[in-house]
């Protein structure tokens, strides 16, 4: 369930002990692909359905830290809502306490074609319990895998699953905030997700998985999905 406590601050497993970190900024990084050319084939293709093209690429989107939501149900109106799968960094009280955590970047496609960044502030950005210190997976960061699946009609179905080596390396996604004026501190940052396998769909739950190849370890998360609109689980 959601740990919130003093109003911005969050409870993470990390390493088997649970850490009250403070949250005071949340962002999510669109458009985070490392291959600059099929990032913008993709925006080309978005454009096509009346999604607005970016400014620049990556993207910053700055979110109401009250969306953060670590409860297994979220609640939205409409049906045209989904989930990312979405490498989540954490920091601390100081800029070199980083945890990497997995969570979703859920978003109402339908107000995506309108404006994007509203169409993020509409939903919670669920995000995993448990985290891992950064300097336990930076040195083979690009072999963690980034996966999710949807449940359609009652029956789980993959969604996304690539290496994170698809989504822009570390030190540019911390380049890039520096750069943004992000702080770097008490903030959370989603930090880029991986191709979808066929499109989008949408579904009644969402499950995102962060999975270490290394140690065999993985973080994950899964949501129901409501519609407070109609009362209906997708």
């Amino acid at each position: 369930m959601k740990q919130l406590l003093n109003n911005s601050t969050y409870q993470i497993e990390v390493e088997g002990k649970a850490r009250d970190l403070k949250i005071n900024k949340a962002f999510c990084i669109g458009y985070s692909g490392r291959d600059k050319e099929k990032t913008w084939e993709h925006i080309k293709e978005l454009a096509e359905i009346g999604v607005p093209e970016p400014e620049e690429v990556p993207a910053l989107y700055p979110v109401a830290v009250s969306t953060l939501n670590q409860y297994e149900s979220i609640e939205v109106v409409g049906d045209q809502t989904s989930g990312e799968a979405e490498i989540v960094l954490i920091f601390g009280d100081s800029p070199e306490e980083i945890y990497l955590s997995v969570g979703s970047d859920h978003t109402d496609r339908s107000l995506e074609t309108v404006d994007i960044n509203k169409s993020k502030q509409v939903c919670d950005k669920p995000f995993a319990k448990k985290a891992w210190k950064i300097d336990k997976v930076k040195d083979y960061w690009d072999q963690l895998v980034l996966s999710s699946e949807m449940m359609v009609d009652g029956k789980w179905e993959k969604y996304q699953e690539n290496p994170i080596s698809s989504i822009i390396s570390l030190e540019e996604i911390k380049g890039f905030l520096q750069k943004k004026n992000v702080p770097l501190t008490n903030s959370i940052v989603f930090s880029g997700t991986v191709p979808l396998l066929d499109g989008f769909k949408y579904g009644e739950k969402f499950k995102t998985i962060l999975f270490d190849p290394i140690t065999n370890d993985s973080i994950s998360t899964e949501y129901k999905i409501i519609n407070i609109a109609t009362g209906e689980e997708f």
